[in-house]
């Protein structure tokens, strides 16, 4: 199956879950004040065995295709925490995860787990809005001494402002699925109207700017 294949298979796994909600008509208030009409909460996925192995077999495959000298998988708490723990898993390496910042008691450890000096290792996160959540774990994982090959997450909106600040982090970065292709399949199964679909797209330009 191609990466086109996989992403709109995955897309109606976003939908069919709930994981993925849209609200055109009534926008979801994000944490940051942000309106927006999408809510996605990929732990939802988590619930679901066969299509969480589908979307573990999706990041191994992807992983072993762009970073294949990896040596250790890495989550973003807290919602990269369980996909990525899985993906190492199921590829026998090493797992760790970091905080958004580190703990105020005991060892005020941010990154929890052990990884070897200089050791090559992916993040994991479960979505990608504007980046700045990931590229904040990415800083402290370069900042205590490895080499951090790329972040994978589920979905992304595919935000100019996210694109342009992985670009400035050097950081590569590959998503499952993307808005694309989760629009066509709301489309598919009439989840969205033709207007609430134009009206979706015209709102998360308005969030980008």
């Amino acid at each position: 199956m191609s990466n086109s294949e996989s992403s709109a298979k995955i897309a109606k796994y976003l939908l069919e879950t709930g994981a993925v909600k849209f609200s055109p008509d009534d926008p979801f208030t994000w944490a940051s004040g942000i309106k927006s009409p999408i809510y996605c909460d990929n732990r939802v996925l988590l619930s679901y065995p066969n299509i969480r192995e589908v979307i573990i077999d999706n990041f191994v495959l992807r992983i072993k295709e762009t970073y294949p000298e990896v040596e250790a998988i890495t989550g973003v708490a807290t919602a990269g925490i369980a996909h990525g723990a899985l993906i190492a898993a199921e590829m026998n390496l090493p797992f760790a995860y970091v905080r958004p910042e580190p703990k105020k008691h005991g060892m005020k450890n941010q990154i929890e787990g052990k990884l070897l000096p200089q050791s090559k290792v992916v993040v994991i996160e479960d979505l990608i809005s504007t980046g700045m959540s990931s590229l904040k774990a990415v800083d402290a994982l370069r900042e205590s001494g490895v080499e951090v090959l790329g972040l994978g997450s589920i979905f992304t909106y595919g935000f100019k402002k996210s694109k342009d600040a992985f670009k400035e982090s050097n950081c590569s970065y590959f998503t499952l699925t993307v808005l694309d292709d989760l629009l066509v399949a709301a489309n598919e199964i009439n989840y969205l109207t033709p207007i609430q679909i134009d009206k979706t797209k015209s709102m998360l330009q308005a969030v980008d700017n």
